[in-house]
C-alpha cells in the first residue's frame, strides 16, 4: 500500500432519486422512489427522506410502498441519468488518467498516476475541489473517500455519506477497521456475515483474533486468506482505467408467472436478439450461449452450452438458447428469464454455425438493456405516458407525468430552475402534448467572447 492517502472513491449521493429531484422542484425535500413500478419491481434508488421510513435499494417495490405510501415512485430515466454520469466521470478523468467506474455513479480515481495529489493536504484540496466542481456542473451532491487503497476509500465515501468528504490517514487503518462490523468488508454479504456471526465472530478486529487458519476452515482458501488481508487493511489492488468485460447478459422479470411453453421459447428468442444488440454494439462476440430461468418457486436454474467458435448471429444466438430450454422443467411457471454470451472475443466465426435455422435474420428488438438491475420491460410495454418521464404541452410548456389512467394523463409543469409547478390533467390522446426530451439540470452558460 501507499504511504498517502491518495486513491479516492466517489459515490454520488442517491444519484437516480436525487437527479429526479433536481429535475422536478415539486419532490425537492420529499420521499422519492425510483425503479420498477409493477408487482415484482425493486427499488433501484431511495432519496434520503425515503430511507427514513426503511426504504432501500433492491427492496421489493410493493414493499417501499407499504413502508412509505406517500412517497412520489417514479420510473427510471437511464438516458438521462447516463447522461449526468458522463459529466461527472469527465471531470474525473480531468484529475487522472486512472479512473476505474464501477456504475454509473460510482468510480475510484488514482489521483498520484494524475499527478492531483501526493499528500494528504493536496488530496484533500483535490476531493474538496471535486465536489464543488460536481456541484457546480451538475447541480448534484457527491461523496469522497480518501486512502491509501482501494477498500478503504470505498469506505471512507460511505462515512461521508451524504455530500462530505473523508481522509483515512495512512497508519491509521487498523485502529478504524476493528470495532467496525464484518460487512463493513468487501465480500461480507448477508451469507457470509451470518457464517461468521455463527461463529462468533461480529468485528473486524474479532476476524484477526480469530485468525487466518480459522477463517480458512469456516470459509475456505481463497475467500479465507482473502478476507483476513482485508481484516489487516492490506489492498495491493490497483485502479484500473479499462475492465475487461466478461460476459454481456440481458433479464426479464414478469408480473404474471408465464405458463404457456410456447411464451416462454418467444421470450427467450426476443431476450436472445437483446443480448446480441449489445454484444454487437460493444464490438463483442462470444462462444458460450447462458440461459436464465427463474421459475415460481423462486428456484434459479442455469444453463450453458459452448459454441465451436465466437459470434455475434442473431440466429445461432436464438438457437443456442432454444436447445438450452429444451432442457429446463418450466412447469409450474417461470418468473424470469435471461440470455447471456460469454468467453468474449473481438473476431466471429459465422462460416462455422450453418445449422442456424434462419440463419441472417435479425429479428432485434428495439429495447434497450438496463444498466442498472432494474426490470425496463415494465417501460416498453406501460400506456404511452410513463410516471416521471418528460412531456411538452403546446400551451404549458415542460413538465413531467405524474400519472395516467382511464383514458386520462395528469402532468405537473415545471422545470429544473423553476418553483413547483401547476398539475393538469389531460386526455392521453390529447394532440397538445407529447414526449419531450430531459432539461438539463443546470443551465449551461456561454462562455464565448462576445463582440459588439
Amino acid at each position: 500500500m501507499r504511504n498517502a492517502p491518495t486513491i479516492l472513491h466517489l459515490d454520488m449521493d442517491a444519484f437516480f432519486a436525487s437527479a429526479e429531484q433536481a429535475s422536478k422542484p415539486s419532490l425537492r425535500g420529499k420521499a422519492v422512489v425510483v425503479g420498477g413500478l409493477g408487482p415484482r419491481g425493486v427499488v433501484a434508488t431511495a432519496s434520503y427522506e425515503a430511507r427514513v421510513f426503511g426504504v432501500n435499494s433492491a427492496m421489493p417495490m410493493a414493499q417501499a410502498r407499504r413502508l412509505a405510501p406517500n412517497a412520489a415512485y417514479l420510473v427510471p430515466r437511464f438516458g438521462f441519468y447516463r447522461s449526468i454520469s458522463e459529466q461527472v466521470m469527465a471531470l474525473l478523468r480531468e484529475l487522472s488518467p486512472l479512473v476505474e467506474p464501477l456504475s454509473l455513479d460510482e468510480a475510484f480515481v488514482d489521483l498520484e498516476a494524475g499527478e492531483a495529489a501526493w499528500d494528504e493536504v493536496s488530496a484533500r484540496l483535490a476531493g474538496e475541489k471535486l465536489r464543488a466542481d460536481i456541484r457546480t456542473v451538475t447541480g448534484l451532491t457527491g461523496s469522497v473517500g480518501l486512502a491509501a487503497s482501494k477498500m478503504l476509500a470505498k469506505i471512507a465515501s460511505e462515512q461521508a455519506k451524504p455530500d462530505g468528504l473523508v481522509v483515512i490517514e495512512p497508519g491509521t487503518e487498523r485502529a478504524l477497521l476493528g470495532p467496525m462490523s464484518v460487512r463493513t468488508l468487501p465480500g461480507v454479504g448477508p451469507a457470509t456475515g451470518d457464517h461468521l456471526r455463527r461463529a462468533g465472530i461480529h468485528t473486524v478486529d474479532e476476524i484477526v483474533e480469530a485468525g487466518e487458519d480459522e477463517l480458512v476452515r469456516l470459509l475456505g482458501k481463497a475467500h479465507g486468506h482473502g478476507l483476513y488481508a482485508m481484516a489487516l487493511a492490506r489492498d495491493e489492488r490497483a485502479v484500473v482505467a479499462e475492465r475487461e468485460t466478461k460476459s454481456v447478459s440481458v433479464e426479464d422479470t414478469y408480473d404474471v408467472d408465464i405458463h404457456d411453453r410456447v411464451r416462454v421459447g418467444l421470450e427467450v428468442q426476443r431476450l436472445a436478439d437483446r443480448c446480441v444488440r449489445r454484444l454487437r454494439g460493444a464490438g463483442l462476440s462470444g462462444r458460450t450461449i447462458v440461459l436464465k430461468v427463474r421459475r415460481y418457486d423462486f428456484s434459479t436454474l442455469t444453463r450453458s452450452e459452448t459454441l465451436r467458435g465466437p459470434t455475434d448471429d442473431p440466429a445461432v444466438v436464438r438457437e443456442a438458447a432454444l436447445r438450452l430450454l429444451d432442457g429446463v422443467d418450466s412447469t409450474g411457471g417461470v418468473r424470469l428469464l435471461g440470455v447471456g454470451v460469454s468467453g468474449l472475443a473481438d473476431f466471429t466465426q459465422e462460416d462455422l454455425f450453418a445449422q442456424a435455422m434462419g440463419e441472417g435474420l435479425d429479428h432485434a428488438v428495439q429495447e434497450e438493456a438496463d444498466d442498472a438491475g432494474v426490470d425496463e420491460r415494465e417501460v416498453a410495454v406501460e400506456r404511452r405516458w410513463v410516471t416521471g418521464h418528460d412531456v411538452r404541452h403546446a400551451e404549458y410548456g415542460h413538465g413531467w407525468v405524474q400519472g395516467s389512467g382511464v383514458g386520462r394523463v395528469t402532468v405537473r409543469f415545471e422545470t429544473p430552475d423553476s418553483g413547483p409547478g401547476r398539475v393538469r390533467t389531460f386526455l392521453v390522446e390529447d394532440p397538445a402534448l407529447e414526449p419531450a426530451e430531459p432539461l438539463p439540470l443546470v443551465e449551461v452558460l456561454d462562455s464565448r467572447p462576445h463582440h459588439p
